[in-house]
C-alpha cells in the first residue's frame, strides 16, 4: 500500500454554521464517497481527520456532537480515524507516523474547507516528502469575509459585501497556489475515471 486517500474534516460541524449554506459544494459527502469507494477498491489506505474544538461551545466541540464525519461518509474498521485541534491534518495527530507505517508515500486530499484545512495538509504533506492529488471538487468552502470584517455577521450581510472573497475565487486561488508546487490538481473523475 502506498496510497492514501486524506478525509479532511468532512464532518457535521460545517452544517451547523449559517455560511454553508453559501458553500461551494453542498454536495462535497457524495464526492468524497465516491474517492472513499475508489480508494478501498484499490486497498489503498483512507484516513479520516475531524477538526475539534474542545471546551468552546462551538460546532467543533466534541460534547456537542457534531463532530462526526457527514452522512454518507461511515469509516470502516481498520480505517484511522484522527482528531485535530489545529489547521493541518499532520499538526498533533500521528498522521505521518500512521501513513509511514504503512509504507504510503503518495496521499489524495478531499474535505472542508478548500483553502484552510484541505490546503493545509496538501502544504504540509508536500513539505514531508509525499507524493500530493488535491482532488479539488470534492473540497468545499464558504465566502470568506473581507480581513479586519466585524466577526459574527449575517450570511446576506457578507454575500452582499463587494469585498467579501467568493468561493469561486476561493478555489480559484488554492488551485493557483497548489498547483505544481505542493499538489497535482485533479477532480473525482480523473482519480476514479468514471465522469
Amino acid at each position: 500500500m502506498t496510497r492514501a486517500l486524506l478525509v479532511v474534516d468532512a464532518q457535521k460541524s460545517f452544517l451547523q454554521r449559517e455560511t454553508w449554506r453559501a458553500s461551494s459544494n453542498p454536495d462535497v459527502a457524495d464526492d468524497a464517497a465516491r474517492l472513499v469507494a475508489h480508494a478501498r477498491g484499490r486497498g489503498d489506505l483512507v484516513v479520516w481527520v475531524l477538526h475539534t474544538e474542545p471546551g468552546t461551545g462551538t460546532p467543533f466541540d466534541p460534547a456537542l456532537g457534531f463532530v462526526e464525519p457527514l452522512d454518507g461518509l461511515d469509516p470502516r474498521e481498520g480505517e484511522p480515524v484522527l482528531y485535530k485541534t489545529v489547521h493541518s491534518a499532520f499538526g498533533g495527530t500521528g498522521l505521518q507516523g500512521v501513513l509511514d507505517e504503512r509504507g504510503v508515500t503518495e496521499v489524495a486530499v478531499c474535505g472542508i474547507r478548500t483553502e484552510q484545512c484541505c490546503e493545509t495538509t496538501a502544504r504540509a504533506a508536500s513539505d514531508l516528502g509525499y507524493g500530493v492529488t488535491f482532488v479539488v471538487d470534492a473540497t468545499a468552502t464558504e465566502p470568506i469575509p473581507a480581513p479586519g470584517s466585524r466577526p459574527g455577521r449575517p450570511l446576506a450581510e457578507i454575500l452582499a459585501d463587494p469585498a467579501t472573497l467568493g468561493t469561486g475565487d476561493v478555489v480559484t486561488r488554492t488551485v493557483y497556489a497548489l498547483s505544481g508546487r505542493f499538489a497535482r490538481i485533479s477532480t473525482v473523475a480523473e482519480v476514479t475515471g468514471v465522469d
